[in-house]
């Protein structure tokens, strides 16, 4: 498919987001060079045409917990997934049954500041790359543990590889009260346990799926799949692709590309600029599709939850905004 010839976002200064870095957009439309990306040029799209999300379990006995309940972990990853589904436009998003942590065999600790459980996320994409499809552009793990990549680490909130196309991302900082002294993810009583006994995993403890948590989640997962696009940190204007060190850094970046990052997803992948945002919009609103409304395999309930889409409030009305504008 080749790109739209719309213009990769609305170029009406109105429309800018406040603060941004660097000069506001032009008509002039930016060009795909190494100078500033490694993606794949309009003579060269992805070939693949499937992003896979893997979704490993937190709990050894039942294979499935990733919320307080079952149900509303299923919710959950339909809700990413049909945002994924959205932002990726034209790419399909499967799931892949759930894993518990004791089958991925990795390593484990106590984080001794917090209190809380992690798991080594290097082992964890060691995990997923073998069981990445053969169909897939890339595979992502997400999960409720806290991860790290070195024993030497405090934490990291996600790591990927971009050669291999997998990446694990922890949503577990995400929390309302994470940081908090009434956080009841910490380990009340640590206990010495082997390598291989996972049983400090059961009836782990998983926080609220709030608004928020569900922004976070959804800005985090697309930045971080937009890296195995071979999207660089942004450093031109407000855009999901800048870089951060810290959450409150991280909740200064708005959900939206900027034109210069869309235009190189849009030549990797070759959507269409306003059915993309068509599709956002309808996340947002909830409006039912085969996609976002199929229950999750091996499941025997049937829901639909309420999405708690309050902290996207804001971003539908520039999502609305620049449809008007390239629609005239």
């Amino acid at each position: 498919m080749k790109p739209s010839s719309c213009p990769a976002a609305s170029l009406d200064r109105s429309l800018c987001i406040p603060g941004q870095i660097g000069s506001p957009p032009t008509l002039k439309l930016p060009r795909i060079s190494n100078s500033f990306s490694l993606i794949a040029t309009e003579t060269n799209p992805v070939r693949r045409n499937t992003l896979s999300i893997y979704s490993p379990s937190v709990c050894p006995g039942n294979g499935g917990s990733l919320g307080n309940t079952r149900v509303i972990s299923e919710e959950y990853i339909k809700w990413l997934k049909g945002y994924c589904e959205a932002f990726f436009y034209g790419l399909t998003v499967k799931f892949l049954e759930p894993v518990s942590v004791s089958a991925t065999r990795c390593a484990f600790r106590v984080n001794e500041h917090t209190q809380n459980l992690q798991i080594h996320a290097g082992h964890i994409l060691a995990f997923l790359k073998k069981k990445k499809p053969q169909d897939a552009f890339c595979i992502v793990g997400i999960t409720m543990i806290d991860l790290y990549p070195r024993d030497s680490w405090n934490f990291v909130f996600g790591q990927a590889s971009l050669t291999d196309g997998v990446g694990i991302f922890s949503f577990a900082r995400y929390g309302k009260d994470f940081y908090s002294t009434r956080y009841e993810g910490t380990v009340k009583h640590p206990r010495r346990t082997s390598s291989s006994d996972y049983s400090i995993f059961d009836n782990y403890y998983n926080p609220e799926i709030t608004s928020i948590l569900l922004w976070r989640s959804c800005k985090t997962l697309t930045h971080e799949i937009g890296h195995i696009f071979g999207l660089r940190h942004c450093q031109w204007l407000a855009c999901l692709m800048q870089g951060s060190n810290h959450l409150e850094e991280s909740d200064r970046r708005p959900l939206n590309l900027c034109p210069i990052c869309l235009r190189k997803l849009q030549c990797a992948i070759g959507f269409s600029i306003v059915e993309r945002y068509r599709a956002l919009l309808r996340w947002i609103d909830d409006e039912p599709s085969h996609a976002s409304r199929a229950t999750p395999r091996n499941s025997s309930v049937h829901v639909n939850l309420p999405k708690p889409v309050e902290a996207f409030k804001d971003w539908r009305e520039w999502v609305v905004k620049c449809i008007a504008v390239l629609e005239k």
